[in-house]
């Protein structure tokens, strides 16, 4: 790929933009470590780019692309409207543009972004997932007794653990209906409640669109967590930094997994990567259990790029420094489009 690509970077924001807003400042912000890293290593690979944020219109995206003219799109939106599900929204309006975009496309985005119609899909095709049940808002709240206790209960459309906690892991009917009531009426959303997997905590980060690459695994420990407490991963145990010193909560390369097991998790993780119509790159969330099961948990296509986090990590252990990184994900919007 050329370094004369012109690469307008669109993200989210969570207030309306202007079409030249200057983003210096945000970029100085911790939370803009993914924007700050991508414009790093855009520099380092020669491109002129420029910044886009989104909040709810996409007519400023169409005045960008006509003013600035760009060759290819390097999309880092995650919610647009302060909706997570309207992603794939915006990943078809780039489509409808004619230029290249990175990452998932619509169809990919809706069917990783709803667990419970994912978990339908790869449960069809012999994968193992949870047990579980979707709880529309506004529907009757039961549980069937092939769902049994621990059950983890989560909001049906959400990413980044955002709304789960540890109220999320119920043990009884009482919290059962309780939590999937806060999910309905607080966060104003559908509820999916899932079986436990006791076991680890594996991130399986992929790359590529038809031709595939698994990169080194992740693991999310629990080092300080008693052996009868729930290891999950709550938003405080992905974000929240005190809280994950205070338990010992450490994001590293899983140890102790087998070669034969790891061509068992590449192969399983291939499969529901196109099976779910991914393209560009993503992470899956898999637990492995005592018996070495593995169990698909849900698919997150388009994961944080920021360079140091796990995606980025594994990259980096398969020999792939940051700037690469980023041009094989451009590279990749150019051909083999899943849709």
């Amino acid at each position: 790929m050329s370094g004369n690509e012109k690469i307008l970077v669109v993200f989210d924001t969570s207030n309306p933009t202007t079409l030249d807003q200057d983003f210096s400042e945000n970029l100085k912000d911790p939370g803009w470590e993914t924007e700050k890293n991508v414009c790093k290593a855009l520099k380092t690979l020669g491109h002129p780019f420029e910044l886009l944020g989104v909040y709810n219109e996409t007519k400023i995206i169409a005045e960008k692309i006509k003013q600035f003219e760009p060759t290819m799109i390097l999309n880092l939106v995650e919610r647009f409207n302060d909706t997570a599900s309207l992603d794939r929204d915006i990943a078809s309006y780039f489509k409808l543009q004619g230029i290249p975009y990175t990452g998932c496309g619509a169809t990919g985005l809706t069917l990783c972004k709803n667990k419970g119609l994912s978990k339908k899909i790869l449960s069809y095709h012999r994968i193992r997932v949870p047990e579980f049940l979707i709880i529309p808002k506004k529907t009757k709240i039961y549980r069937p007794k092939k769902l049994r206790f621990p059950i983890l209960i989560k909001p049906l459309q959400e990413e980044a653990s955002y709304g789960i906690s540890q109220n999320s892991f119920v043990e009884n009917d009482q919290d059962f209906n309780e939590r999937i009531q806060f999910i309905h009426e607080k966060m104003n959303q559908d509820a999916i409640a899932e079986e436990y997997i006791h076991g680890r905590e594996i991130y399986v980060s992929i790359l590529g669109n038809k031709r595939l690459d698994v990169l080194p695994f992740r693991e999310l420990t629990f080092t300080r967590v008693p052996d009868d407490e729930p290891k999950i991963a709550t938003y405080k145990a992905k974000w929240d930094e005190k809280y994950r010193k205070k338990w010992g909560i450490r994001n590293r390369f899983a140890k102790n997994i087998s070669d034969s097991l790891t061509e068992k998790i590449n192969a399983t993780c291939k499969k529901i990567y196109h099976l779910l119509a991914i393209r560009g790159y993503a992470r899956l969330d898999m637990r492995l259990t005592e018996n070495n099961e593995l169990v698909f948990i849900e698919a997150n296509p388009n994961p944080i790029l920021a360079e140091e986090e796990d995606f980025s990590e594994s990259a980096k252990k398969a020999g792939i420094p940051y700037p690469d990184l980023i041009k094989r994900i451009l590279n990749l919007s150019r051909y083999e489009e899943v849709e």
